[in-house]
Parts: structure tokens; sequence; C-alpha cells
């Protein structure tokens, strides 16, 4: 059987190594992972002390790193909660960490009572691991890859289950614990159980990283930087697949093409950087706008184009009119500009290609009519246009 000094030994290895790879990662700026680098750091330091209990002060080897031990985990804790954007901790909280921490000191020297501390401090491990394994389901992003949040959530949720054993089995005293290092089996079982928990919760930390960079890049390479809306081709493939997707079970799409007008003018008269603003001030405006399921591309350059699942064209019509009329209650500052579009709506088995045709011939009879309006092209011929004019 190995022995406490052994298991210990491992661990440190564990968390040096943990500390190390999360290190790694602390140049991708993704959120949480410092304090989890952090943790695993004082994990670290906290294990060296015990070990060297017999070389230096009883304070240091046992009181100093028991307390270490509980900011430790808190940390990862509070790095789990900052992952997902939360709050990283509540007052009363930090209270509890003082707390226990006083109360460990208490049974430490003032009246000596091991099972007593190692019930609470179990007890207290036990809500962190639970609270870290309730964030990550709570939070989990649902469009994401479900895999490492499930990784990292059960293995905090058996650790949650391990550390109220201990707590159970010392606290209500069914065994004994002589010395923190006391090489009893049980005392053997939960630390050999408990240093399993420390590369498996880390190895579930470096997974929910990787997946927030996997989620910068598939973002990189699916939105435009400047303005949010999706890059043409991203676009192209979501709404073609929407397209099929209604068509499959008879809902009408209609698809609107908007462009800034004079655009060109307006980079040469404000500069780049005005227009630059103008396509941010034009993306955030329909960005807010837009319904859930609705889907917002820029084809290139000023164009843009939106497609609207389970609406009618004349319904879309209203929906591209409502947000020029927004743009011209809240303009762009210095930057004036305004648009026109051109809308369609798909007949049975249409595909995108033909009705983005429609409704481009139908945005140039905007541009055509003097700017700064809408105008729908029916889906059986360009002779039927409606129009959406100022004001």
């Amino acid at each position: 059987m190995p022995s406490t000094v052994a298991l210990l030994s491992i661990a440190l290895m564990s968390c040096v190594m943990s500390a190390a790879v999360l290190g790694s990662l602390l140049r991708a700026d993704v959120r949480g992972v410092a304090r989890w680098c952090t943790a695993y750091g004082i994990f670290s330091v906290g294990i060296v002390l015990i070990l060297a209990s017999s070389r230096v002060s009883p304070w240091l080897g046992v009181a100093f790193s028991h307390g270490l031990f509980l900011v430790a985990s808190f940390a990862i804790l509070q790095g789990a909660r900052e992952f997902f954007g939360r709050p990283k901790a509540m007052v009363s909280e930090y209270a509890a960490v003082i707390g226990v921490y006083a109360v460990l000191l208490y049974f430490s020297y003032v009246k000596p009572n091991l099972d007593a501390s190692v019930a609470v401090s179990s007890g207290y491990f036990a809500y962190v691991r639970g609270a870290v394994g309730w964030t990550v389901l709570r939070h989990r992003p649902r469009q994401r890859p479900a895999y490492s949040y499930y990784f990292l959530a059960i293995a905090s949720f058996v650790g949650t289950a391990l550390h109220i054993a201990r707590s159970a089995a010392y606290g209500l005293g069914f065994d004994h614990q002589a010395a923190f290092l006391d090489p009893s089996p049980l005392n053997i079982a939960f630390l050999g159980l408990g240093i399993l928990s420390f590369p498996f919760m880390s190895i579930g930390m470096v997974m929910l990283a990787h997946d927030r960079l996997a989620e910068r890049m598939e973002r990189l390479a699916t939105v435009d930087e400047l303005t949010g809306a999706l890059i043409r081709r991203a676009f192209m493939e979501r709404a073609a697949a929407a397209v099929t997707t209604a068509q499959a079970h008879g809902a009408p799409v209609a698809l609107a093409i908007l462009d800034l007008d004079n655009f060109k003018a307006v980079n040469d008269h404000y500069g780049h950087a005005a227009g630059d603003c103008a396509l941010e001030h034009f993306a955030s405006t329909v960005l807010q706008t837009l319904r859930p399921g609705d889907l917002f591309g820029r084809l290139g350059g000023e164009e843009f184009a939106i497609l609207f699942p389970a609406t009618r064209e004349a319904e879309a019509l209203q929906l591209t009119n409502g947000l020029r009329m927004a743009i011209a209650a809240r303009p762009c500052g210095q930057t004036p500009y305004t648009f026109s579009a051109g809308v369609d709506e798909f007949g049975p088995g249409e595909k995108l290609a033909r009705v983005l045709a429609r409704a481009d011939a139908a945005l140039y009879t905007a541009k055509a009519l003097g700017r700064d309006c809408v105008v729908m092209a029916s889906s059986h011929g360009e002779s039927d246009e409606q129009l959406a004019q100022p004001g």
C-alpha cells in the first residue's frame, strides 16, 4: 500500500504539471485561466509545506498550508465563474473562507481535534467542488460541444461526493485520524482518490480553455471583425441550410439585400475612419433589431443581406423599412448615411442564388428611384415591385 508521503508527492507533481499546462495558456487571455493556474501553484506550495512539516515549524507546516488549500480551492471556483463571465464570489463566501480557517485553527491549537478539523475542511472542499460543477452545467454555452463541460462537471461532482464521504467518516466517528499523514487504510484511500481529482479537474479546465479558443477561431472564420455580421461564405452556407429546412416544412422565407447609399462619397468626404464608423453603426443597429433566427451577413464592402425565416415578403418589407427608419432616428454622429434595399421571397424549391439575384435587381431599382427606400420584387417577376419610401 502506498504511503501518504508518496501520495502527496504524486499530488505535488500533478499540481506542478497542471500549473505549467495552464500557464502555457495565459497568453491566450482566456478568462479564468490565470486564477486556475495560480490555484494549482498555491496547491503546490501547500503540499511542499505539508511534506516538509517535520523540518519546519508546526504553524508553517500545518496551519499555513491548510490556509493555502482553502484559498487555492476558492480560486478554482472563482476561475470557473470568471470563465463564464459571472461574479467571482459572494461576500458570504469570503466570510465562509475566513470562518472555516478560524475553525481549523481552533481545532488545531485551542481544542485540538483532528477529526473535527478534517470534517470541516472536507465539508468546505465539497461545497467548492459542487459549486464548480453547478457553475459549469448552469452556464454551459448551449451552442458549443458539451463534452468538455460535462467532463469538468462530472470531475467536480465526483470530488464533491468524495469530500462529503470524508467529512461524514471523520465527523460522525466512523474512523479516527491520529495525524494528517496517518497511514491508515481509510486515510490513504481518501488521499489517493482526492489526488486523482487534481489531474481530472485540470484536464477539464484545459479542455474548457481550448473550447473557448476554438470558439474564437470559428468566430474569426465566420464573423466580420468590423461589423459583427457573418462573412459572405458563412452567410451563404447558413442561409442555404435555413432555406432548405424551411422549405422542407413548408414555411415561408424572405431575403433582403441592403446597400449603404453613396458610400464612396461618405469615405471621400468624411474619411475612411468615419466610413468604418458608419458601417459599425449600421451593423449594430441591424443586430439590435433582428429577431431570433434571422441571419445577417456582409456580402462585401457596404452590401449586406438579411434572411428572414418564417416571414412573407410583405412582412420582410416592413421589417427592413423599420430598420431604415431606426437608422434615420438614430444617426451616426457626424457621419450621416442612408441605405437602400431589395426584398424578395423564396418560391417552392427555389435556391438562394436565384432569390439573391431578384433581390439584387430590386435593390438597383431602389437606387434608381432615388435611394433611401426599400423595394419588394415579386417572386413571379420584377414587374410587380412594391416600394417602402422615406417618411
